[in-house]
């Protein structure tokens, strides 16, 4: 992690297949967007913004505004916010506004939000006439960090996450550092939950630095944020650049996500993403734990980090062996076998087919309370 911050620029340079692929720039306001995008000869083309209801109103204007005298044409498209609706009819909603504007190949879309709406978006533009450029412009912490960086693209199908989609790269990825700012407190602390996986799975020191950092990450200072961003979206770039379709290491990303994301779809999303990643980190933390990887006092200093900043380590109103069901739908199972991300240490991560379901159902109780 040290020398992560002593290369600390604004700019991480992302390879796809060995090649330079797109820039993900860290900023403090959306000033140089219009220089960043020049350089995809945007004055012939048409440029639809897609947003949700909350992010738009907040900055699609402006940045209509900003892009407007360097192109033919901006659109802006809002649909609903939540993640009930990132599914295959907000997409076709898409759709529309793009044939009616007479989108073409050449045009590009603008993906203004956090995960749902980049995501989205990234699978309209995989599919839009088989494909057209697309930029990611996060606005939340958690899509900062993830969603944005790697090129999964996706919708959910009748609940169950991310079932349709496509590996398809962005152009650019833009942060405006500042639209954390503007960010609830809950929605903002749940991108830690992503962020607390990135040291947990590939740098132990990062992970003590979250918890040395913790006063000034909660309260949102620029600086530290720059930091951990900066670090974030490098060990992010290393593991989708050396395995970029999920075939190995990538799977790392998984770690949490896999008990997470069942309780997410039981709980009908009424928990944030991140607070699931971390329901299921605690639940992997005690598998750890009891096969001996790492001792009680880590496994505890794990749940006491997650509570710092301010996310569940226990649920009510679910039941374990629904949960434990729900894994078996999962789009990370293998030939029947669920792929699990354990640690063999903090810092170091693995991934394990060996699992049973007992194993996962008594992990599962440990994060539900009667």
């Amino acid at each position: 992690m040290i020398q992560a911050l002593k290369n600390l620029t604004n700019r991480i340079p992302v390879q796809y297949e060995n090649k330079h692929c797109y820039d993900i720039l860290l900023e403090d306001s959306f000033q140089n967007l219009p220089k960043e995008m020049r350089q995809f000869q945007i004055e012939n083309k048409k440029l639809c913004i897609v947003t949700e209801t909350n992010v738009g109103p907040l900055y699609a204007e402006e940045l209509a505004k900003i892009l407007e005298p360097l192109c033919k044409k901006v659109v802006i498209h809002t649909f609903e916010a939540g993640e009930q609706h990132k599914n295959l009819k907000t997409v076709e909603g898409i759709y529309q506004t793009l044939i009616e504007n007479k989108f073409d190949r050449n045009d590009m879309l603008v993906a203004l939000g956090g995960g749902v709406v980049g995501d989205t978006t990234g699978f309209v533009a995989a599919t839009y006439l088989r494909g057209i450029d697309f930029i990611q412009v996060p606005t939340t912490l958690l899509s900062q960090v993830d969603s944005s960086i790697g090129g999964k693209t996706g919708v959910d199908l009748n609940a169950y996450k991310n079932m349709v989609g496509a590996f398809y790269m962005p152009k650019l990825v833009y942060m405006n550092i500042n639209t954390l700012m503007s960010l609830p407190k809950r929605e903002y602390l749940s991108g830690m939950g992503e962020i607390i996986k990135h040291g947990l799975i590939k740098d132990q020191e990062y992970f003590h630095w979250l918890n040395e950092h913790y006063e000034k990450i909660v309260s949102r200072d620029f600086d530290t944020l720059k930091e951990m961003l900066f670090v974030s979206c490098n060990i992010k770039r290393q593991v989708v650049e050396n395995d970029p379709k999920e075939k190995g290491e990538r799977a790392l990303l998984n770690f949490g996500h896999t008990i997470g994301h069942a309780v997410e779809k039981l709980k009908n999303f009424t928990l944030l993403h991140g607070e699931c990643v971390a329901l299921g980190m605690c639940a992997a933390a005690y598998l750890t734990w009891k096969a001996s990887n790492i001792k009680e006092d880590e496994y505890q200093l794990i749940i006491d980090t997650i509570q710092k900043f301010e996310l569940p380590t226990t649920t009510i109103q679910v039941d374990a062996k629904e949960v434990v069901e729900a894994t078996l739908n999962d789009k990370k199972m293998d030939s029947g076998s669920i792929k699990f991300i354990l640690l063999d240490s903090i810092g170091e991560a693995f991934i394990t087919k060996e699992l049973t379901q007992e194993h996962l159902l008594e992990a599962t109780k440990t994060i539900i309370e009667e």
